[in-house]
């Protein structure tokens, strides 16, 4: 059966494929362009050609974290330059968007010093205002050319929902159109893979959103239609997401002799606003209350999220607290969600306090996740205490909104919060940290 399944998909492909589906012509669709090439990816092209070690990094969410566009782009590569060792860095992570993106920046890619830097939010990015687009975009492009001005950058527009319609109406997404705002300011490439499904689409060759053909009947029942993804946002590895390697690939070749290699000079800001100087600080450097635990290497939880979070702590009784000052106009903490988890109480200078839940519809399961303790103050010291409310919240309402249940009380009966790391657009001050107690 599986084999069958395979070659449905594969002669399904194939028909794509062979009739020019994949090229950027399609019948009555606005003429927008598949991708803008601008300063190019000279640097990342010229170290590949000369036979060096070549690190391509991948920050995005979960259409990237998927088996689909990522590996498949980092395959041709390789294939591109056999004598050439390149190594994938992947710093996706399902669910966040730019407003995460920036703050982790620092700990899941600059580090490892990336040739290339590909950045796919325009998804998960869909809500936001363009003034945070603008802030955060700017932020991780800033950073990486502050770290490594060769660093080459490359904005990658997935595809979702109603994002469809707008393409085929011949306008960009609210997203992209503030992404490609930065992009024209920075001169960075960009590669708008939703151009050639909605042309496709629209012609009558492609299902955003159905099921793969497990029979030959199936087959045949699609017409040589492309099934395109399960959900309308993540797509089919064999199919979707072999539409964004074809499109990909055209980009690469246009942008691989657009100009000499050379450095990436920083402009001007965009936004005055922007992040530039987001960072994450370990947990270990601010002030923590007698009962929090700094779970080790062992632990379920470190494993499955270690890479992710620089530490993770935990606490559970009540009135236990997370201190800090900082000189800045943002704060917040990068932590997980889950079954056991409860909720904290914000109190930043003079402030009123407010409850912040640390469990949501969702919480069947741990996740990484964030949430910010104050935005926007004036620049300046502000105090912040963070500390666990001694009740939890309805667990068993809150999943109802997602028809879920608690399937075992024990693993729900908690208020425990899991921390590990606090997100400052600015710098400590005045913290001795807690140390490495365990």
């Amino acid at each position: 059966m599986l084999a069958a399944m395979n070659r449905c998909r594969c002669a399904l492909l194939g028909l794509m494929l062979g009739c020019g589906l994949a090229s950027p012509a399609g019948a009555g669709v606005p003429d927008l362009p598949e991708y803008r090439v601008r300063d190019g990816l000279p640097n990342v092209f010229q170290k590949l050609e000369r036979k060096g070690e070549v690190r391509i990094a991948y920050l995005g969410g979960s259409i990237t974290a998927q088996p689909g566009w990522r590996p498949k782009t980092l395959a041709w590569f390789q294939k591109q330059f056999p004598e050439a060792r390149v190594i994938e860095i992947n710093a996706a992570i399902g669910g966040t968007g730019s407003d995460l993106g920036v703050f982790r920046l620092q700990h899941d890619v600059l580090r490892h010093d990336p040739d290339l830097l590909f950045v796919e939010f325009a998804v998960n990015d869909g809500g936001a205002p363009p003034d945070q687009i603008h802030r955060c975009m700017e932020g991780i492009v800033r950073q990486s050319w502050r770290a490594n001005p060769e660093t080459d950058i490359c904005y990658v527009y997935t595809i979702a929902g109603n994002m469809l319609q707008t393409l085929q109406a011949g306008s960009l997404p609210r997203s992209v159109a503030a992404m490609e705002q930065l992009a024209d300011h920075y001169g960075i490439p960009s590669i708008n893979f939703g151009v050639e499904i909605a042309r496709m689409e629209q012609a009558g060759r492609l299902v955003f959103k159905g099921t793969l053909p497990k029979t030959d009947a199936e087959t045949a029942a699609l017409g040589g239609k492309i099934v395109f993804s399960p959900d309308a946002v993540h797509p089919f590895t064999e199919t979707g997401h072999e539409i964004y390697l074809q499109v990909a690939t055209r980009a690469f070749e246009a942008m691989r002799s657009r100009k000499a290699a050379g450095l990436h000079l920083i402009p001007s800001p965009f936004s005055a606003d922007h992040l530039e100087a987001a960072k994450l600080v370990p947990l270990s450097r601010v002030n923590l209350s007698a009962r929090w635990e700094r779970l080790p290497e062992t632990n379920r939880l470190v494993k499955s999220f270690g890479s992710r979070l620089p530490e993770l702590w935990r606490a559970s009784q009540a009135g236990e607290a997370i201190e800090f000052r900082f000189r800045g106009t943002a704060a917040g903490i990068y932590d997980l969600v889950g079954p056991d988890c409860g909720q904290v109480v914000v109190r930043v200078d003079d402030q009123p306090p407010v409850t912040r839940p640390r469990f949501d519809a969702y919480c069947t399961y741990h996740r990484l996740a964030s949430f910010f303790a104050a935005k926007d103050l004036p620049e300046g010291v502000h105090r912040v205490r963070i500390e666990i409310h001694p009740d939890q919240p309805d667990k068993a309402k809150i999943l109802a909104q997602r028809n879920e249940t608690i399937d075992d009380p024990k693993r729900f009966d908690d208020r425990a919060w899991y921390a590990g790391a606090v997100m400052l657009v600015g710098d400590l001050v005045e913290s001795q940290g807690t140390g490495d107690k365990r």
